[in-house]
Parts: structure tokens; sequence; C-alpha cells
């Protein structure tokens, strides 16, 4: 419900409804005898037109079904109404939402059989000039198909460019986390081969003094060898923490990801253990759910990804379903087949199956 009230609301969804109203008002000029039959066939369009453009793009035989109907309308009304122009605006219209389901060249060779069918019935109906009339139509139709073919061609290049922003911002997250990591364990290593080894030769001196009889009774080296051992020890818990913090920050990356997608939301959950060191296995575990929403957004017309993280006694599990509805049964495409590719590299498994509403549920698993 939401989202058609969203399609409604889109600028050519209301661009075609006014336009419709508009016509409408040219039907007063009909005769009597013909008015019943034009205002039926012009509601019977506009009920066409609406389940065009709200209807999901899952729909796709629906849609299809719904344009074979506007363009036989748009005929019967050029037929009843030859005189008064509605068909030639509907027409108009029909090329525009043509636009977003066929291939510029289905396009054209479906508005050139209409248009060949709108001559002949100018032609029967004897009106002047039907060819300058045709052509005239058909220069309306082309502006109106170029506007929405350039108007999608843009939106598409935006959303791509939202998402290869995102998944730049995905990876620069992964490698600035990857990059902390180094540098902890780099700053670890320096500690424990540098502080550590003088500090530990320190003691060893100070045991070398406290056993001298001069030296032995002064509390001075007793609390030198006190310190000594436990800033040996704080250093080596310094140590241990810099290696036990290591980890990528899935969350953020993942989030990064499905940012810029209107549809589906994300639900993450990933659990508190969950730690993964690897840059490789972090970027798969990235990938694999960028596919998943990619997939949920573009086939299965989802409203919610739910995406999951934990350990288990054998190693790691990733666990993503979407509540959509896929069509069919579930056909590994190549974003499936890469995925599998990917969990095999790190020997791993992964399992498809569908979700409780009819979407898309995939099991990753991966070794500890």
């Amino acid at each position: 419900m939401w989202t058609a009230l969203t399609r409604f609301r889109e600028p050519m969804t209301l661009a075609g409804v006014f336009t419709l109203a508009a016509v409408s008002l040219g039907l007063r000029f009909l005769p009597a005898e013909v008015l019943p039959a034009a205002a039926a066939a012009l509601a019977a369009y506009a009920l066409g037109f609406l389940l065009f453009a709200l209807a999901p793009d899952t729909w796709e035989w629906p849609r299809r079904i719904a344009l074979v109907a506007m363009a036989c309308l748009a005929l019967l009304l050029a037929w009843l109404t030859p005189r008064v122009g509605t068909a030639q605006v509907l027409l108009v219209v029909w090329v525009a939402c043509a636009v977003n389901v066929l291939s510029p060249r289905g396009v054209v060779g479906a508005a050139l059989v209409l248009n060949v069918a709108f001559y002949l019935l100018m032609v029967h109906h004897r009106f002047g000039a039907p060819l300058t009339m045709t052509l005239i139509n058909i220069g309306f139709q082309a502006l109106a198909g170029l506007c929405v073919y350039y108007a999608r061609r843009a939106e598409d290049s935006r959303d791509q460019l939202a998402l290869v922003n995102a998944d730049l911002l995905a990876t620069r997250a992964l490698l600035a986390d990857s990059a902390r990591d180094a540098e902890r364990l780099r700053v670890a290593r320096e500690l424990h081969d540098v502080a550590g080894h003088k500090l530990t030769a320190m003691k060893l001196n100070l045991r070398a003094l406290a056993s001298d009889p001069v030296f032995a009774a002064r509390d001075e080296v007793r609390i030198a060898q006190q310190l000594s051992t436990e800033l040996l020890d704080d250093i080596r818990s310094v140590v241990q923490a810099l290696r036990d913090a290591r980890g990528l920050d899935l969350q953020t990356a993942i989030r990064a990801l499905a940012a810029p997608l209107p549809r589906p939301a994300l639900r993450l959950a990933i659990a508190d253990g969950v730690k993964v060191d690897d840059p490789a296995v972090a970027e798969s575990l990235l990938r694999i759910v960028q596919e998943c929403l990619t997939n949920a957004a573009r086939h299965a017309n989802a409203d919610t990804l739910t995406v999951s993280l934990k350990n288990e006694d054998t190693g790691m599990h990733l666990h993503i379903e979407d509540d959509g509805r896929l069509k069919g049964r579930i056909h590994e495409g190549n974003g499936l087949s890469g995925i599998r590719e990917r969990v095999a590299a790190l020997g791993g498994e992964m399992q498809l199956g569908s979700s409780a509403s009819g979407g898309l549920r995939l099991d990753v698993r991966l070794p500890a």
C-alpha cells in the first residue's frame, strides 16, 4: 500500500493523471449517442494507466497486459471520437508508459503499428489531412518517449552512482579498520620486543644487585625489583589487550552499503562474540550482503532484509533472508554463483532456500 502511494506521488504519474483528467473534459463535445461508450473507454484507459503506474516492477505481465489494453482503448477512442483529439493525447501517454517496460526498438515498432492504425482510422472517417495529423502525433510521441527514456537513464545512473559510492565507503571503512589493526599490532610488537626486553634485562640486573650483600638490605633495590616486575606485567597486559582488540568493524561497513537504498530496510544483528581479523573474510561477507541487498530490491520487491552473524561451535554462521516474494524457483545467476564461489574459496558451505514470505533465505557457514 505504501509503495503504491509513493508511486502515485511520482511526477510522471501525477502528470499522467492530470493529462487524463484534462482529456476527459473534451468528452462534453461528443454527440450523445457515442458519449457513454467513449466515457467507458476513457475510464478503462485510466484504470489501465493506474495499474501500470502503481503496480510494483515485479508485476511484469500484468503491466504489459495493461499496456496492450491501453493501446486498444486509445484506438477505440480514435474510432469513436475522430475529431475531438482524445486518442492522440492517449497515444502520447501510451508511448511514455511503454518506454518503462519495452526496449527502444520495441517502443518504436509498437508506436509505428499504432500510428498506422490511427492513420487508417482517420482515412476511414474522412478526416482532413490524416497524414499530417499522424506525423504531428509521432512528433509529440517521440518527444514524450525521449523525455521519459533519458529521465530513466539519469535516474538509473544516479542510483548506480549511489551504490558505487556506498561500496567505496564500505571498502574504505574496512581498509581503515585494517590499517588500525595493523598499527595496533605494530605497537604491540614494539612494546613486547623493545620495552619488554629492556625491562627483563633490568630485572636481571636488579636481581644481581639484590644478591650482593652490600645492596641486599637496601629498600631501594627491593622496591625497584617490585616496580620492574609490576611494569613488565602491565606491558604484557597492554600487549595482550592490543592483540585482542583486533577485528574489523563489519557493522559500519554493512550499514554503509545499505544506506543509499530506499528499499529494502536493513535489519542487522551481529553477535557480541563475533570478530573478523582477516580482511579477505570481511570483504567476502560484505560482498555477500551486498548481493543479497541487490537481489532483494531488484527481484523480490522486499521491504526488509534481515542479516545476522554469530559464532557457532564449528565456525561463523551468516544468515540472510528477505520478506519479498520471488517469482518461480530460485535460479542461481551470476550473483548467487559468485557468492557460492566466495564461500568455497574460504572453505565454507552455502545453503539456499525460501523465507516464510517466499523470499530468499541464505545460510553461509565459514570454518573457524
